[in-house]
């Protein structure tokens, strides 16, 4: 999962599930922000979709994200990928501040099957839907 900040927050860098990120944990320090929500609406149950449909999707969980959000800069675009490059990379979001019960209800309305979310430690964990 990359996230690539277009603010004030830093560079792009990589999380991976269940290791520390020292680059998140500096995020949370500068934004002041204590979880995030790393979420895609792309190709829901794993079903591959066409690539208008997925951002048609994406353009739509971002409209739902500004309403959890109280700046446009805490939703980071990104992409997710699997560790082995057999699913294509994905839009995807971070998105600071976004606690687990409300990214757990949009990962199932936009029908994912998991999110990763990160508490204040820093470590990414992925979080099966389904």
């Amino acid at each position: 999962m990359a996230a690539s900040p277009d603010n004030a927050f830093d560079s792009a860098f990589v999380l991976h599930v269940d290791e520390y990120s020292a680059a998140l944990s500096q995020l949370f320090a500068a934004s002041g922000h204590r979880c995030a929500a790393f979420i895609t609406a792309c190709n829901p149950l794993s079903m591959p979709h066409g690539h208008e449909e997925n951002l048609a999707a994406c353009a739509r969980l971002r409209d739902r994200l500004m309403h959890y959000c109280a700046r446009p800069e805490e939703i980071i675009d990104g992409e997710s990928s699997d560790s082995i490059g057999t699913w294509p990379g994905e839009k995807s979001f971070l998105v600071l501040g976004l606690d687990l019960e409300t990214a757990i209800r949009l990962g199932r309305e936009f029908r994912q099957n998991a999110l990763v979310w990160a508490d204040e430690d820093a470590i990414p964990r992925l979080i099966l839907l389904r």
